[in-house]
């Protein structure tokens, strides 16, 4: 009898557990409908979607998302073409190549990376990798959208490797000794056998990493500007959405202005934009995982 009390009240808060997600969850949806409701009383949503300035706090006031969504479009994706081929390199390694103690001592060490707050990264991309990057690109503006990058993806490093180097030491030894009997190189294995067996929580990775990029705030506030501009040139000022929604929370804006309801709007873009990666995630890993069981 005291055994079933106990279990019932472990379930019980599990389900309050999983239920305080949610409800957290349904309620940042619902401020977030809620207030862009009232902003989009105001504004319409196709000026919203494709008007081309976004001047919400000048004396014109234009409300064209699309400078943000490239700003953000800009420096995610510099972020992933240096996270992708340096986080499943390292995967790979650890995974394949690295020796135990080898392993044991890198891979903490690397996701320390991920322990370092943002706002160092902001200024180390702000004070380092942009005067270094002007001396390769002299007419590279002092905020910029290649420096955040850059810096973005070698924050994001240790979630690709972390959990793309989980995913290959999760596929069964048999595939290996089955390549290795073959006469497959211990590369020809790694490439060609283990990667595609490790595809989905590889994918995963990857888009996990692109939603932390996209929802990263310091890093872009600091280094790639608040300047919305209409470009995907990644040596030009930007503002991303999350930098915008800085920006206008600083207090200088007035509570429940039309001003004010702008980040609401923004936050309402951005929730959307990472609620479809993470679907998509969800997809192919579902996907990937029927075509090699």
């Amino acid at each position: 009898m005291k055994v079933r009390i106990k279990e019932k009240i472990i379930e019980s808060g599990l389900w309050l557990s999983a239920m305080a997600t949610i409800l957290t969850t349904i309620a940042i949806i619902w401020v977030l409908l809620s207030q862009s409701f009232v902003f989009f009383k105001h504004v319409s949503i196709i000026e919203f979607l494709t008007e081309t300035e976004w001047t919400p706090l000048f004396s014109i006031k234009k409300y064209g998302i699309l400078p943000l969504l490239t700003g953000t479009i800009s420096t995610t994706l510099v972020a992933i073409l240096v996270a992708l081929p340096l986080g499943i390199t390292i995967a790979i390694y650890l995974s394949e190549y690295a020796p135990k103690i080898i392993r044991n001592l890198f891979k903490p060490a690397l996701e320390i990376l991920a322990a370092v707050p943002t706002v160092v990264y902001g200024f180390f991309a702000l004070t380092v990798v942009t005067p270094f990057l002007k001396n390769i690109f002299p007419e590279i503006s002092t905020f910029n959208a290649l420096s955040a990058g850059l810096v973005m993806g070698i924050m994001i490093i240790p979630m690709v490797s972390s959990l793309s180097e989980d995913a290959l030491r999760a596929v069964p030894n048999s595939l290996r000794e089955a390549a290795f009997g073959m006469g497959s190189t211990r590369l020809q294995t790694s490439f060609k056998v283990l990667v595609p067996a490790a595809s989905s929580g590889i994918i995963v990775s990857v888009i996990l990493a692109i939603s932390r990029a996209i929802g990263e705030t310091m890093i872009v506030a600091i280094a790639a500007g608040q300047q919305p501009n209409l470009t995907l040139n990644p040596l030009e000022t930007v503002e991303t959405i999350t930098a915008f929604i800085v920006q206008v929370s600083l207090g200088d804006v007035p509570h429940g202005s039309i001003e004010y309801q702008t980040i609401f709007a923004a936050g309402l873009m951005l929730f959307l934009f990472t609620f479809i990666l993470n679907n998509i995630s969800h997809y192919l890993k579902e996907k990937f995982q029927e075509k090699y069981e």
